[in-house]
């Protein structure tokens, strides 16, 4: 098992990288509106912590354990 594929840039897949992109956009809102209008953060706004999470171990289940494809070959005739 390569745990590599856990923290290594060119090892994640889409759904690791898309769920370490929502986290870090998210942690910048957190941080805009916790500093600048502190009143009018959402309601439920931290669950969006715990979506990300979810999606990063999914996708790093399928990352570790799932069977890696051939990927779509194109080809010219």
């Amino acid at each position: 098992m390569d745990l590599s594929k856990l923290y290594r840039p060119s090892a994640l897949n889409s759904y690791q990288f898309i769920a370490i992109t929502g986290l870090i956009m998210s942690v910048g809102a957190h941080l805009i509106l916790h500093f600048f209008a502190p009143q009018h953060r959402p309601a439920g706004f931290n669950w969006l912590y715990v979506c990300w999470t979810v999606l990063y171990i999914i996708g790093s289940l399928l990352n570790l354990f799932g069977k890696p494809d051939e990927g779509h070959h194109h080809h010219h005739h």
